[in-house]
């Protein structure tokens, strides 16, 4: 029989009305709530991590391919041939096997390892764009007119057009119509159905052309919503005068995210002429990206901090736990029991604290995000975080890592302040019993 645990078990049952019983609870109180604020950091985290990213690679895709002659000075496309060998057969790619040099606490290590993609190309499709003004009877807004064609993937735009219908993009001639931001079609007071006037300049000459709004979508991203509006591809050639196999460039998503940046640069290495250039989403628009990096620095804050709290009120639990059983370690002592033996029941005491602990933070920290996904409790504001209410999503597996971590690393720091029981003598502890 394990005759530490026995005891420990024993103490744990006798003890709960005792001065100890009440640390012992504010113990449990203290790892559930440690516990529970890891699990909705991680899961909220993660969840900004991951829709944020999914607006952003649903408004432009994964990685761009456009001419290496970009016309920087006035934000419009520069025209490339759509009579490419890679389009649109690059999403036939499926997987792609490349080598990568292992790095360990930043040092690359002397050798290479062969990997293969988890995925492939999933969708690429045509763009085009145009910069103008929008005149309205009231009002002059600046904007980009994002031309798209029939091969453009609407799986993103369905789920955030909140007024009207997508473009419709027939044979026969170009579509006038146009899908606005909400944010650019409140500012306008401008609905569905509404024409308006858009000017811009090409070749030096100031021309208009006459659209009307069929959709309005907001993506909370505002930073692109009031800057980018939706047209027919064939309206955008029309403006530019370019020929109808002429366009802005090609977006190209990717099945799985953590392949992006291997995609492109085999895209760029392999698939391209030289006259083109090849860049992922992230290398273009680094901003966005290093504020979401930020957000794992803050979460490694925040679990840090919690497992400190827990620790150290496990450390003040055990520490009276062990001199308020001070007679019962001096009558273990005089029975012959060792240190390391008398340590341990403690540990186990410890342990089932740590346990319950986790169940209750486990069931809370659970129970709220639950709560939080299923009715939106905590809300934010759109325009700072680009999401209306905080995101949640919930993986099993990194609740497991954080019950592993919690409890390997409170009970390794408990070993420690267990050696007070080696100052305790089984003379002085029974003769003041």
């Amino acid at each position: 029989m394990n005759l530490p645990f026995f005891i420990a078990k024993k103490v744990a049952l006798t003890n709960r009305r005792s001065f100890s019983g009440l640390i012992v609870r504010i113990a449990i109180v203290a790892v559930a709530l440690s516990l529970s604020v890891m699990i909705v950091a991680t899961a909220v985290i993660s969840g900004f991590k991951n829709q944020i990213g999914e607006k952003i690679f649903g408004f432009w895709g994964h990685i761009h391919i456009t001419s290496t002659q970009i016309n920087r000075s006035t934000g419009e496309s520069v025209p490339v041939s759509i009579r490419q060998p890679f389009y649109p057969s690059i999403d036939t790619i499926r997987s792609i096997a490349f080598t990568e040099t292992p790095t360990f606490f930043g040092v690359e290590m002397p050798w290479q390892v062969e990997r293969k993609t988890k995925g492939g190309i999933r969708h690429i499709q045509t763009f085009a764009l145009k910069p103008g003004i929008i005149k309205t009877k009231k009002e002059i807004e600046g904007i980009i007119l994002k031309g798209i064609g029939k091969d453009f993937d609407w799986s993103f735009f369905d789920r955030f057009l909140v007024d009207g219908e997508k473009l419709a993009l027939p044979d026969t001639a170009a579509s006038n119509g146009i899908i606005l931001s909400k944010q650019t079609a409140d500012r306008l007071e401008l609905k569905v159905g509404d024409g308006f006037i858009f000017h811009f300049v090409q070749d030096g000459d100031a021309l208009r052309r006459k659209f009307t709004v069929t959709g309005i979508y907001k993506t909370g991203l505002e930073e692109y919503d009031r800057k980018f509006a939706l047209v027919d591809l064939r309206k955008v050639q029309e403006m530019l005068n370019w020929q109808p196999d002429q366009v802005g460039g090609f977006e190209v998503s990717v099945e799985h995210l953590q392949d992006m940046e291997i995609l492109s640069d085999y895209i760029y290495m392999e698939e391209l002429p030289s006259e083109l250039y090849c860049e992922s989403i992230r290398q273009k628009y680094p901003a966005i990206f290093e504020w979401l990096a930020l957000q794992d620095i803050n979460e490694i804050v925040i679990l840090v901090l919690m497992l400190v709290v827990g620790l150290i009120n496990m450390v003040t639990a055990l520490m009276i736990l062990i001199l308020e059983r001070t007679n019962m370690v001096g009558t273990l002592k005089a029975l012959g029991q060792t240190d390391w033996g008398i340590r341990k029941v403690f540990l186990y005491h410890a342990g089932y604290i740590i346990l319950l602990g986790l169940f209750w933070g486990n069931l809370a920290g659970i129970a709220f995000c639950y709560l939080q996904k299923r009715f939106g409790l905590v809300q934010l504001s759109e325009e700072n975080y680009y999401l209306s209410v905080a995101p949640i999503e919930i993986n099993v597996f990194s609740i497991l890592i954080l019950n592993v971590i919690a409890l390997a690393v409170i009970m390794l720091f408990l070993i420690f302040p267990s050696w007070l029981v080696t100052r305790i003598s089984p003379v002085k502890a029974i003769r003041f019993k």
